[in-house]
């Protein structure tokens, strides 16, 4: 198992998949859960995941995107990266937590209620030299753009 995980990083650290991965994994993704209702999430199997349901910053509107996490405290907040895969821009995801800080998350099959907070300074430091212990591949992804890839706490309300 080890080794497999290895290789998934090695391979979601090129380019190549930054390019293809944003069309084809959150769509499996959200094909699955809705499916399972809510209790699978494919890229879980690697990474911990959710399913974020944000207000559009712009349309008002709820949207949906499942998202690769890291808990903390034992399930009671997550931190999530908006790296895009690595492409130039921040995700529309981000924009709305920004705009909309009050989401919802379905973690593990549940519907949580959460407030996002955009860190910075020290605390971003911290919370970014955890993330790549967790999934080292950020660290390609942040070389590969020249803004600071955001980083977001997400606490139960």
């Amino acid at each position: 198992m080890a080794s497999a995980v290895r290789f998934v990083q090695k391979v979601s650290a090129t380019p190549g998949f930054a390019r293809v991965a944003p069309y084809v994994f959150p769509a499996l993704d959200r094909a699955v859960h809705r499916l399972t209702r809510g209790k699978v999430l494919l890229s879980a199997q690697l990474l911990p995941g959710v399913v974020l349901t944000s207000t559009g910053a712009r349309s008002g509107l709820p949207r949906r995107t499942p998202l690769a996490c890291m808990p903390e405290d034992g399930g009671r907040g997550w931190i999530l990266v908006g790296s895009n895969f690595g492409r130039p821009g921040h995700p529309a995801w981000s924009h709305n937590l920004l705009a909309h800080p009050d989401a919802e998350i379905s973690w593990k099959g549940r519907d949580i209620p959460v407030t996002a907070r955009l860190l910075a300074g020290e605390e971003r430091a911290a919370a970014w030299q955890a993330v790549l212990a967790f999934w080292p591949p950020y660290a390609a992804y942040q070389a590969r753009v020249d803004r600071e890839i955001r980083v977001f706490r997400l606490v139960r309300r």
